[in-house]
């Protein structure tokens, strides 16, 4: 009954009222829609798009695989490869490649894909190249007589590895493990390179964020107890770096820390230390920590600031009336209460840590380098994939602690300020 009176019920252009409430419905979820459309679109463009062809590039390279069809089409048919002694055909077609790769020239490209696996190889295929047109039957014996390094297994191993677009290589790589005659092995602690950064990065980041939070909490705690017109002046001193260049504040922190810098030159004049002792502050891990606590400060007092703003004081004084000390109410009663900002600061600032860049750049020296630096050098200067692998796996171990964070604390209590 309650349904056919809602259908008879007309708006005033005699249309159904449920006919013209969903049509109405519609429109508002379509001009919903395309108000975020352009923010969509941007985040699209810059982010996900980015993100995916990185992922991409971390398992793919072809440099190896167009570079050398004929070894390519016997690896395909030839499944299982003895590497520790190869066939005469699969030398046969290696010749024909590098002959063919001196033409084109496109020796380095190969060279340089089989480098990344098998480092010192680039000169080995330049000269096998420049030979190759020379070599007479047998290949296997006419190359093994140019180089005897071309019987390698671990160099069949990684060719037949980069005889395919997509590859898993680059994550052995950056997860420390070698390519061996015998497979891929992990590397000895020297040469750890990659585990050993993460785990330094991962530690500077929980350090950082230790601090931050140390000296965060008692500041927000006095912005969030003052009148709210001497709270608001406060604020602005806190808001104030973020007015101010990132790289004007980090190269200030070079001038107050380096060893003939204002903090040395006034403990010097204070007495506390002598010229010949002057504490080393920069270009070292301590220089990364102090200049980084310094810009990353904010993003842990803001989101403590929003939690406790609106904690009421009278729990407090509840408690105290009651007989509580006060170590016994701010344990029980406040600190509880603060939880989620101290999560959401804590989570911002680890992960704004973990992918710091510019800072340790500057001030870090060898010492205070970080993940994010050795990605950046790869992107640059070395090997583009590489570099994506190892963001990629930052990327997941980012994307674990924000599911931790959910699983704890719960994504719906995230609070920034």
């Amino acid at each position: 009954m309650a349904v056919a009176a809602t259908e008879l019920l007309k708006t005033a252009d005699g249309r159904p009222l449920r006919e013209a409430l969903i049509a109405a419905q519609a429109r508002a979820k379509r001009k919903a829609f395309l108000l975020v459309l352009p923010l969509l679109i941007f985040v699209l463009l810059t982010f996900l798009i980015p993100i995916g062809y990185m992922l991409k590039r971390s398992v793919e390279h072809d440099g190896f695989s167009k570079s050398a069809p004929t070894l390519v089409a016997w690896f395909a048919e030839n499944a299982d490869v003895d590497y520790t002694n190869p066939p005469e055909a699969a030398y046969a077609a290696l010749v024909t490649d590098l002959a063919k790769m001196q033409v084109d020239k496109n020796t380095g490209i190969a060279g340089t894909r089989i480098n990344y696996t098998v480092p010192g190889t680039i000169s080995l295929f330049k000269a096998g190249a420049r030979a190759a047109k020379d070599l007479q039957p047998p290949y296997k014996e006419a190359l093994l007589a140019l180089d005897p390094e071309w019987g390698m297994p671990k160099l069949w191993r990684g060719m037949h590895d980069a005889a395919t677009n997509y590859t898993t290589d680059f994550y052995r790589v950056a997860a420390d493990r070698k390519l061996t005659d015998n497979g891929w092995q992990a590397g000895t602690d020297k040469e750890r390179i990659y585990v050993y950064l993460f785990v330094k990065t991962f530690i500077v980041s929980a350090i950082i964020t230790v601090i931050c939070l140390l000296l965060a909490f008692p500041v927000a705690h006095l912005l969030a107890t003052l009148p709210m017109s001497k709270a608001s002046l406060l604020m602005i001193l806190v808001l104030l770096p973020f007015w101010t260049s990132l790289l004007v504040r980090t190269t200030s922190w070079i001038a107050l820390l380096q060893e003939q810098g204002i903090v040395n030159d006034a403990l010097v004049w204070m007495g506390v230390l002598s010229d010949e002792t002057r504490l080393s502050m920069m270009y070292n891990m301590t220089g990364t920590i102090v200049a980084m606590t310094h810009v990353l400060l904010p993003f842990m007092i803001l989101p403590l600031y929003s939690v406790m703003r609106v904690i009421p004081p009278s729990y407090a004084r509840a408690a105290r009336s009651l007989g509580a000390t006060s170590w016994t109410t701010f344990r029980r009663v406040y600190l509880p209460q603060t939880l989620p900002g101290i999560a959401a600061g804590s989570l911002l600032v680890f992960i704004l840590a973990v992918g710091y860049y510019i800072t340790p750049a500057l001030v870090g020296g060898a010492d205070g380098q970080l993940i994010s630096n050795l990605i950046s050098f790869h992107m640059t200067k070395s090997n583009w994939s590489l570099a994506a692998a190892l963001a990629a796996m930052l990327l997941a171990a980012i994307l674990v602690l924000y599911w931790l964070y959910d699983r704890l604390i719960g994504i719906d209590r995230l609070k920034l300020g």
